[in-house]
C-alpha cells in the first residue's frame, strides 16, 4: 500500500506532460484509478494541490481540480486529528522536518505506507520508507509489459 505525497497529484496538473515526473506520475495515477495501486493521500493533499494551482493556473482552475480530487476513483484520504499532528510534532523535532511534510509522514505512518515522492526530506525519517515517482512508475510499466509478454505466447 501506497501514500501518495501531493507532488504526484500536483506534477500531471502544473506541467502537462512538459517533465518526465509528470509522465510518470500519470502512469501511477492510472493505475489508482484502476485499482492496480491501493493508494491514500492526506486531506492535507487537497489544500496544497488547490493552493498550487491557484499560484499557477488561477482560481476557477483552483476550483475544478480540487473537486476532481475530492472524486478521484479509488483514492484514500487520510484525515488528521490530534494524534496526527502529535506525531507530526515529534517528527518535526526529531528531523527537523517542515509541518506539513511531518503531516504527510505522520499520516503515511499511521497505516504504515509507502510514501511516493520526489521530496527527498523524508529519507531522514528513518520509520518511513520513501520511493521516488520515477521508481514506482517503472516497476508498474515492468510489471505491465510482462504481463503483455505473457500474453503474447
Amino acid at each position: 500500500m501506497s501514500y501518495l505525497d501531493s507532488n504526484v497529484l500536483i506534477y500531471p496538473i502544473i506541467y502537462g506532460k512538459t517533465i518526465p515526473q509528470a509522465v510518470k506520475a500519470r502512469i501511477i495515477l492510472a493505475c489508482v484509478e484502476k485499482g492496480l495501486v491501493n493508494a491514500y493521500t492526506s486531506t492535507l493533499t487537497w489544500d496544497e494541490l488547490v493552493w498550487v494551482v491557484r499560484k499557477t493556473l488561477g482560481s476557477k482552475d483552483a476550483a475544478e481540480k480540487g473537486k476532481m480530487l475530492l472524486q478521484f476513483p479509488k483514492l484514500k484520504f487520510i484525515g488528521f486529528d490530534e494524534n496526527t499532528l502529535l506525531q507530526a510534532q515529534k517528527l518535526v523535532e526529531k528531523y527537523e522536518l517542515k509541518p506539513r511534510d511531518a503531516i504527510h509522514a505522520s499520516a503515511a505512518l499511521s497505516k504504515s505506507l509507502t510514501i511516493i515522492s520526489d521530496d527527498t526530506d523524508f529519507d531522514t525519517v528513518k520509520e518511513l520508507k520513501r520511493t521516488s515517482i520515477n521508481q514506482i512508475a517503472d516497476k508498474l510499466l515492468e510489471k505491465h509489459n510482462r504481463e503483455l509478454s505473457k500474453l503474447q505466447k
